[in-house]
C-alpha cells in the first residue's frame, strides 16, 4: 500500500528538508546541505551591499533590498487620536529593508 501524505502541523526543519531532497533526489543529506548553504550564500552576496540588490528562485519568490529614505523629525503634529494634543515625533536614519514576494508558481499552489 502506498503511504497517505498527512497534513503537518509545524514547518519543516532544516534536518527534515534535507532528508526530504535527499530522498527525492538520491543525493546524500551531506550533499544536499552543501547545496542549500550554497544557496544561502548566493543570497547573502546578491542582497549585500555590493550585491544586485535583488535574488529570484525562478516560480517560487523573489527576495529585494529595498532602501527607506531617512526621515526629518516632526514637531508640534496634531494627535489624531486625541484632537487638542500635539505630538513630536523624532528623525529616522535611512535604512534597508529585506522584501520577499512569491511569484506566480507559488501563488497558484498557496490558491488550491
Amino acid at each position: 500500500m502506498a503511504k497517505k501524505a498527512v497534513a503537518n502541523k509545524k514547518p519543516l526543519t532544516k534536518s527534515e528538508i534535507q532528508a526530504n531532497i535527499a530522498e527525492a533526489t538520491g543525493l546524500t543529506k551531506k550533499q544536499v546541505s552543501m547545496v542549500l548553504d550554497a544557496l544561502a550564500a548566493e543570497i547573502h552576496k546578491s542582497v549585500a551591499a555590493k550585491g544586485v540588490g535583488a535574488f529570484v528562485l525562478p516560480g517560487l519568490l523573489k527576495i529585494e533590498k529595498k532602501t527607506v529614505p531617512a526621515k526629518k523629525a516632526r514637531l508640534h503634529v496634531p494627535n489624531p487620536f486625541k484632537p487638542g494634543e500635539f505630538k513630536d515625533y523624532p528623525a529616522k536614519p535611512a535604512s534597508s529593508k529585506i522584501k520577499i514576494r512569491p511569484l506566480k508558481g507559488l501563488k497558484d499552489v498557496a490558491a488550491k
